[in-house]
This record gives C-alpha cells, structure tokens and sequence, in this order.
C-alpha cells in the first residue's frame, strides 16, 4: 500500500480535528455515564439508593443513609462503600466496575453543584 501523502501545513489541522472529536467523544461518553449513574442511583441498583439517601439532583429525600448532599463524598468513598458496604448499607457486589464507576461520578458531580 502507498503512503497517504499530506502536506504539512495541513498535518496539524488534521491532527487538532482528530484531537477535537476524541475529546467531544470523551464528553459523550461522560453524558452517558452521568446517565448510567441517576438511572443507578434513582431505580436500577438493587435496591436504589434514592431509598435511603437524599441527593437534590435525582429528587431523593430518603432518611435512613446519610444525606449525600451534606456529605459531599468524593468518588473513591463512593466506589469503596459501594464494594464494601458500611453500617446498614449492604455491599453492592452485583454491579459491575463501570457501574460503579457512572454511580460514583454521578453521586460526586451531582453533590459539588
């Protein structure tokens, strides 16, 4: 096969374009992820973490966990309760890493608003 011949001038408009698309993939993929996460914290997880935790974002006023807004956890607290549970909260070993992964960047993002 031959060499795809470009001229220099436009290698580095190339290069920005290509590097323009990975980061609104990137982006694209976090929307879902924060998608992933409300779903998971709102309905999905088993059981959902809107029954016992408040957080404004999914309209959660539960009372028996902490109110997540006040606490303001930060992602790794979120993953390692979420694997290991803590006092009355059960581990969630059913969820898979990039879920997560969605639930601990949403909990996150929707508490430092």
């Amino acid at each position: 096969m031959g060499a795809l011949l470009v001229r220099p001038g436009r290698r580095a408009a190339i290069a920005i374009l290509i590097l323009a698309q990975g980061g609104a993939l990137q982006g694209v993929a976090a929307e879902a992820s924060g998608e992933l996460g409300k779903r998971l914290f709102t309905e999905a997880a088993s059981p959902p973490c809107a029954v016992c935790h408040t957080l404004a974002d999914a309209d959660a006023a539960g009372a028996i966990g902490p109110n997540l807004d006040q606490l303001k956890p930060d992602p790794e607290r979120i993953k390692t309760v979420l694997r290991g549970g803590m006092g009355a909260m059960p581990a969630y070993d059913s969820l898979s890493d990039e879920e997560v992964d969605a639930l601990a960047a949403y909990v996150s993002s929707a508490t430092s608003k």
